[in-house]
């Protein structure tokens, strides 16, 4: 899919958040199954490491994707601008629909780096580093994905730098690094925003605390954004956002699960632990009898052989 993807989305559309150790190339597959987004997000890559040989090979790994999974945007994260363009080539040779900047990350690792959000502290480094990877990019969109400010709301002005680099799309999530996930969304922050950056003909996204799709498209109406991108609200549901199954049976459900764990093991293995799984467990196994029971013994569990026997036991017991 070549170009700029995102002028071309049908509105209001809705994108898969990039979350560390949950958005990997199994998980995205089960979506790619049950109900896929508008848009794929893989999780964050140093752009440092892909632009080293040595952190490039082990790095790429974390890239791979299948052709169900389209469109879809690799997201990098760095502080240097040279290594911010290495890492969009690579990625554009790769043949990712498009690279989106990383500027909201509250990890204080990479806020060590000058990275994620360490960003909103220097704007003029974020702009650099947005005209960097365009410079970079031959045929695929550069998006940023940021907060609202770093210790307290900055929307108006921080936004308003952020735009003159004309980044391809922004997706704001609408709240401060220092906030985390600890308060409810500000969405008249990310509707500032959204005006801001449609003044410069910049496709927005607002990201924060939507639970399903009809709150979405309610949303987007009410608060002026072309797009809602989901986080936490995909964990334990491959089928979010597919309308017709949102109603689905727990048997059917724990299927699922068994999938999502079997494809983990047979495509991660050697790239991540199986320890990774079990805040998937946490999200499929809860609201039901016996719930608290289940989650516990799949803690224990170090491979799908072993998953398999207690969820083959308890789905027995429930006939």
């Amino acid at each position: 899919m070549n170009g700029n993807f995102w002028q071309k989305l049908k509105k209001p559309f809705f994108v898969m958040a990039p979350m560390a150790d949950v958005t990997d190339f199994a998980f995205r597959q089960m979506f790619a199954k049950y109900g896929p987004p508008d848009v794929f997000y893989t999780e964050f890559v140093s752009a440092d490491g892909l632009a080293s040989e040595k952190g490039r090979q082990i790095l790429i790994r974390s890239l791979r994707f299948s052709k169900q999974q389209r469109p879809i945007v690799a997201q990098i994260f760095g502080a240097k601008p040279e290594n911010v363009a290495a890492a969009v080539k690579l990625i554009e040779e790769l043949g990712f629909d498009g690279v989106d900047i990383n500027m909201g990350c509250p990890d204080k690792a990479v806020i060590k780096q000058g990275a994620g959000s360490a960003l909103i502290k220097n704007p003029e480094l974020a702009c650099e580093i947005i005209r960097a990877a365009k410079k970079s990019a031959q045929n695929i969109p550069v998006s940023v994905k940021t907060r609202i400010g770093f210790n307290a709301a900055e929307t108006e002005k921080w936004i308003s730098q952020l735009v003159t680099a004309k980044p391809d799309c922004l997706i704001v999530h609408g709240r401060t690094k220092k906030e985390m996930s600890a308060v409810a969304t500000h969405w008249d922050e990310i509707a500032l925003a959204a005006r801001i950056a449609k003044k410069k003909n910049i496709v927005f996204v607002g990201n924060g605390d939507v639970k399903n799709l009809v709150e979405g498209v309610e949303k987007s109406e009410e608060f002026g954004v072309d797009g809602i991108m989901i986080g936490r609200g995909l964990f334990g549901k491959p089928w979010f956002f597919q309308p017709k199954s949102q109603k689905i049976s727990l048997e059917k459900k724990l299927q699922i699960m068994l999938e999502h764990t079997e494809l983990f093991e047979r495509e991660m293995k050697g790239i991540k632990n199986f320890y990774v799984m079990k805040k998937h467990f946490k999200a499929y196994v809860k609201g039901f009898a016996g719930a608290r029971q289940l989650r516990e013994e799949l803690m224990q569990t170090e491979n799908f052989g072993q998953v398999k026997k207690i969820m083959q036991g308890y789905l027995e017991k429930t006939k």
